[in-house]
């Protein structure tokens, strides 16, 4: 398949074709200085590239996996984890934002609940931190 028609079929632009060939991600079948094909599995590769980045991991990492399309299994594991406690950091900032929409107080401010979500946030507990979302949790 010609370039142009890998980026019409999957989605992904020339230049990020190229720029994964580049790094390594996908291999063109023609000479250097000729216009670039590929072969049909390219579009599959190009999925798996999409999955590894949609989880959140770099284009490294996915090319890592991508050397022997052997995935390591704590990696994906210890991926899954993290994005285990994002989801719960998100969670307990909708909860708290939800809280902060409907409170009867005039005042946020005046708000213990939206208090604690302020301190939370300012300490980085929102952000990124582990554990810290949890005191927020269970309002």
């Amino acid at each position: 398949m010609d370039i142009a028609d890998v980026a019409k079929r999957t989605g992904v632009p020339a230049s990020t074709l190229r720029y994964y060939e580049k790094k390594g991600l996908i291999t063109a079948l023609s000479d250097p200085g000729q216009r670039r094909q590929f072969g049909a599995e390219v579009a599959d590769r190009l999925a798996l590239i999409a999955l590894g980045q949609a989880a959140g991991f770099s284009l490294d990492e996915v090319g890592a996996m991508l050397v022997d399309l052997k995935v390591d299994r704590q990696v994906l594991t210890a991926k899954a984890d993290e994005l285990d406690r994002r989801i719960k950091r998100l969670q307990a900032m909708s909860r708290g934002l939800r809280h902060a929409a409907q409170c009867p107080e005039q005042d946020h401010l005046a708000c213990p609940t939206f208090q604690r979500l302020m301190k939370l946030s300012a300490a980085g507990g929102l952000g990124g931190r582990q554990g810290k979302a949890k005191a927020f949790a269970t309002d």
